[in-house]
Protein backbone atom coordinates (compact mmCIF):
# COMPACT_ATOMS: atom_id res chain seq x y z
CA UNK A 1 0.00 0.00 0.00
CA UNK A 2 1.02 3.84 -0.91
CA UNK A 3 1.22 6.51 1.16
CA UNK A 4 -0.12 8.44 -1.47
CA UNK A 5 -3.42 10.56 -0.26
CA UNK A 6 -5.02 9.87 -3.61
CA UNK A 7 -4.67 6.18 -2.73
CA UNK A 8 -5.92 6.14 -0.08
CA UNK A 9 -9.17 8.41 -1.28
CA UNK A 10 -9.42 5.92 -4.31
CA UNK A 11 -8.85 2.87 -1.12
CA UNK A 12 -11.80 4.31 0.20
CA UNK A 13 -13.84 4.82 -2.51
CA UNK A 14 -13.61 1.07 -3.33
CA UNK A 15 -14.01 -0.17 0.07
CA UNK A 16 -17.53 2.04 0.20
CA UNK A 17 -18.94 0.52 -3.00
CA UNK A 18 -17.76 -2.76 -1.94
CA UNK A 19 -19.98 -2.05 1.22
CA UNK A 20 -22.89 -0.69 -0.58
CA UNK A 21 -22.95 -3.75 -3.03
CA UNK A 22 -22.20 -6.87 -0.18
CA UNK A 23 -23.89 -5.30 2.55
CA UNK A 24 -23.46 -7.00 5.88
CA UNK A 25 -21.23 -9.61 3.89
CA UNK A 26 -18.81 -7.18 2.79
CA UNK A 27 -15.85 -7.94 5.89
CA UNK A 28 -15.74 -4.01 6.69
CA UNK A 29 -19.72 -3.71 7.14
CA UNK A 30 -19.45 -4.38 10.83
CA UNK A 31 -16.53 -2.90 12.00
CA UNK A 32 -17.55 0.24 10.35
CA UNK A 33 -21.00 0.25 11.84
CA UNK A 34 -19.85 -0.71 15.31
CA UNK A 35 -17.47 2.57 14.89
CA UNK A 36 -20.59 4.25 14.05
CA UNK A 37 -22.77 3.03 17.36
CA UNK A 38 -19.25 3.91 19.39
CA UNK A 39 -19.64 7.46 17.46
CA UNK A 40 -23.33 7.83 17.84
CA UNK A 41 -22.90 6.57 22.03
CA UNK A 42 -20.35 9.66 22.26
CA UNK A 43 -22.18 11.93 20.26
CA UNK A 44 -24.90 11.58 22.48
CA UNK A 45 -22.95 11.81 25.88
CA UNK A 46 -21.03 15.08 24.54
CA UNK A 47 -22.00 18.49 23.34
CA UNK A 48 -21.11 16.55 19.62
CA UNK A 49 -24.69 15.35 18.30
CA UNK A 50 -25.51 12.11 17.51
CA UNK A 51 -25.35 11.63 14.04
CA UNK A 52 -22.34 13.65 13.71
CA UNK A 53 -20.88 11.04 16.39
CA UNK A 54 -21.68 8.35 14.18
CA UNK A 55 -20.56 9.72 11.08
CA UNK A 56 -17.15 10.46 12.96
CA UNK A 57 -16.66 7.39 14.37
CA UNK A 58 -17.80 5.29 11.09
CA UNK A 59 -15.12 7.46 9.46
CA UNK A 60 -12.54 6.23 11.97
CA UNK A 61 -13.69 2.87 11.71
CA UNK A 62 -12.97 2.91 7.90
CA UNK A 63 -10.14 4.73 8.45
CA UNK A 64 -8.31 2.31 10.56
CA UNK A 65 -9.79 -0.42 8.63
CA UNK A 66 -7.98 1.34 5.14
CA UNK A 67 -4.16 1.38 7.09
CA UNK A 68 -4.28 -2.00 8.02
Amino acid sequence: MSDEPGDLFEQAKTEISGMAKEGLDHPSTKPVLVGAAIGAGVGLLTPVSIPLGALAGAGIALFLRLKR
